[in-house]
């Protein structure tokens, strides 16, 4: 947005309450790599260096944020925390923590991932069993010894699933909805099929059900140079138990539904649909692939009936909530969310 408003000769600041990219820089765990590839993480006129097919560590996208900020000049105000955002005759008043700001246009560039989700439940677990979410996990051995709750199975949630229980923990992973897709399909990445084929630039407009649309979840990937698969198959055959979606706490218990056969059903289903318009594509524009891989459309019939867990005859002392993010402005004192 700076790079785009300097370009149009509009005088802008950027107030960024941490450093330059923060939440890459203190809220993403050790191993983390981004789920796209160089190529397609690349903002404007900054080309990544490095293998384009290869798949950045958080930290090198941080340090590459900064990078980009020094090389379009952004006029950014680091430490600067926005507290109250109101409107005014002549535009907005922004109070921050270094005074206030007049301004007649506003960005709010905040991100989608901003406040971990927690369900209101959580509260209701031992206070021996530690909680934790993504947003600050850093690595195995941070978390207490013995077993591991990890809910939610998208992409962050198989991906700490698989790096937790590699550490000699015992995991249980609560599965809800989620997407399985292969890393790469026909020679290309998903994500570069996924752009050639229009499916990255759909719009809300377009969707039959807008809310179906906005609820669809991240894709099963790992971002690795080797750019193996991850999905729930490869789990179970680590040694990861698989139960169905979190239901609830109580009595130190935790409740999940019997829903496995039916949410790995519809997530086969979604990868269908999505490999059957790559198909297409590729027919459409007369492409020279690599022949389907006939092992990418084997379906992972799960099947596990309702089951509660007594987490401490479990031996469960941590829980992981990868139950993704929600978005909350306290803030924004402004007519401009319905």
């Amino acid at each position: 947005m700076s790079r785009s408003l300097t370009a149009e000769g509009v005088d802008h600041v950027v107030l960024e309450r941490g450093r330059i990219g923060e939440r890459w820089h203190s809220e993403r765990w050790r191993s983390l790599h981004l789920l796209t590839t160089r190529a397609m993480s690349a903002l404007p006129g900054l080309p990544h260096d490095g293998d384009p097919d290869g798949f950045m560590p958080a930290s090198a996208f941080a340090s590459y944020l900064s990078s980009y900020a020094r090389k379009i000049d952004a006029p950014v105000f680091g430490g600067v925390e926005v507290t109250r955002v109101e409107p005014t005759a002549c535009g907005y008043r922004i109070a921050t923590t270094a005074g206030d700001w007049q301004s007649r246009a506003l960005v709010i560039a905040t991100g989608a991932c901003d406040t971990p989700f927690r369900p209101t439940t959580a509260s209701l677990l031992p206070a021996s069993i530690a909680q934790i979410s993504p947003a600050t996990y850093w690595e195995p051995g941070q978390l207490p010894p013995g077993g591991v709750l990890v809910v939610g199975a998208s992409s962050t949630g198989v991906q700490l699933a698989e790096e937790i229980h590699a550490s000699g923990r015992p995991v249980v992973l609560s599965v809800g909805d989620h997407t399985r897709v292969p890393r790469r399909y026909r020679g290309r990445d998903i994500y570069a099929w996924m752009e050639a084929s229009g499916m990255l630039d759909e719009t809300v407009a377009e969707s039959a059900n807008i809310d179906y649309a906005r609820r669809q979840p991240s894709l099963q990937v790992i971002g690795r140079r080797d750019n193996r698969d991850i999905h729930l198959g490869i789990l179970r055959d680590q040694g990861i138990r698989l139960v169905g979606r979190f239901a609830g706490i109580g009595g130190g218990s935790a409740a999940f539904d019997g829903d496995l056969e039916k949410t790995t059903a519809a997530a086969h289903k979604r990868m269908l649909r999505c490999l059957d318009r790559i198909d297409a594509h590729i027919v459409d524009h007369d492409l020279q692939t690599a022949a389907a891989d006939p092992a990418a459309r084997v379906p992972f019939p799960a099947q596990g009936d309702a089951v509660t867990l007594d987490l401490t005859r479990e031996g469960i002392r941590s829980v992981v909530w990868a139950t993704g993010y929600v978005r909350r402005y306290p803030w924004l004192k402004a007519p401009v969310l319905d």
